[in-house]
């Protein structure tokens, strides 16, 4: 690993009630060509500015930024707050839109909201156990028990604070679809083909605002794209950061 790659390192970030354990394979397969560490949610963040806020604390002078789910708008969020800071940005799984007015709006906050109030009625854990059908890929369910198990377990460790918080950041998301066309930066846009929750169609649209982006689906795949698909995840995630360091360089 050369002393400018150190400098650049990759800041992984989790989305809703998810930890490190969705960058497990990314931590491990992509620490041969840079320093990975993964973003920690606060127990009372409650928008995705705060949270943004937080990793730029943490954060060196300048990062690559890989962010799945909420977490790709916490990316979103930082490029806003410190473009000069972010080498490259990798968006997966996730969304750039505010919440929609009307009927369809009105149908996501219902489906958020029915899962906080089961959380609090009936514990976290009886909650991803319903999240998970709608998160991964349908052949999941039945055909890999284990990496079902290991995602409801997940989240069910995380604080029901956790989750109000971070409803309510997503609740109140801003629109970033102007900060989209000012992205300069080495962009990745991925998701899972069968992604039903944050669609291809939606990754479309920001790779097209996006200018020089890159958009990759990942077959076979649903929502959990680290996990469920995770050597094609780290495979996208390698030769996107070695766009980036080749232009760091300029070799």
């Amino acid at each position: 690993m050369s002393a400018r790659t150190r400098e650049l390192p990759l800041i992984l970030i989790p989305g809703v009630l998810c930890d490190a354990t969705v960058w497990e394979h990314q931590r491990s397969s992509l620490s041969d060509l840079v320093a990975v560490r993964v973003a920690e949610h606060g127990l009372h963040d409650d928008s995705l500015a705060a949270m943004a806020q937080a990793v730029l604390d943490l954060a060196p002078p300048q990062f690559t930024v890989a962010g799945h789910s909420m977490g790709g708008r916490i990316a979103l969020e930082i490029f806003r707050q410190a473009p000069m800071r972010v080498a490259g940005l990798a968006l997966l799984d996730t969304g750039y839109k505010p919440m929609a007015s009307g009927e369809k709006g009105a149908d996501e906050r219902a489906r958020r909201a029915a899962w906080l109030e089961m959380a609090r009625q009936q514990g976290m854990r009886a909650m991803a156990q319903d999240w998970v059908r709608g998160m991964v890929h349908p052949a999941r369910l039945t055909g890999d028990r284990l990496l079902v198990e290991r995602i409801v377990d997940m989240l069910a460790t995380k604080p029901l604070e956790m989750f109000e918080a971070q409803f309510r950041a997503l609740m109140h998301r801003p629109d970033a679809t102007d900060l989209l066309s000012a992205i300069r930066c080495p962009t990745l846009v991925l998701c899972g083909r069968e992604d039903g929750w944050s669609p291809p169609a939606q990754h479309e649209q920001i790779a097209a605002l996006v200018p020089g982006s890159i958009l990759v689906y990942v077959r076979d795949c649903g929502h959990m794209s680290t996990m469920e698909q995770p050597e094609a995840v780290s495979a996208a995630l390698r030769d996107w950061l070695q766009t980036v360091m080749t232009r760091d360089t300029g070799t």
